[in-house]
């Protein structure tokens, strides 16, 4: 079904590089930004500012599965704290409850994330 979806235009699948330039009105499906924890703060400004009337952006991400260069900072990092608190924009976070594969999954993400808490 998603493939016919694609044939018949109603969904489009573009690289970011290409998205400058255009306004996306009355679209949800198509203004869609997965593994944005990989964004550049201008990628992601340029992303959500496509953004037209009737339409929806929903951004997914892991902020700890980051694969940009050492140093460089993330969109998504960046988007949270300059958009927290703007009126029409939501954040959702998970936690290891929410993990949907393997129970093992769960008890590593816990692991990891008390290996990497500071010490009081």
């Amino acid at each position: 079904r998603v493939s016919e979806m694609i044939t018949e235009g109603v969904i489009e699948v573009a690289p970011l590089a290409f998205m400058r330039g255009r306004t996306l009105n009355d679209a949800f499906g198509d203004h869609l930004a997965d593994a944005a924890q990989n964004t550049t703060p201008e990628q992601m400004k340029m992303f959500l500012t496509r953004l037209g009337f009737g339409s929806k952006a929903v951004v997914t991400g892991d902020v700890t599965q980051i694969d940009l260069p050492r140093g460089a900072p993330s969109g998504l990092i960046e988007s949270r704290s300059v958009l927290e608190g703007v009126e029409g924009i939501e954040f959702v976070y998970f936690s290891e409850e929410d993990v949907i594969r393997h129970p093992l999954v769960g008890r590593i993400v816990q692991a990891y994330e008390r290996h990497t808490e500071p010490s009081a």
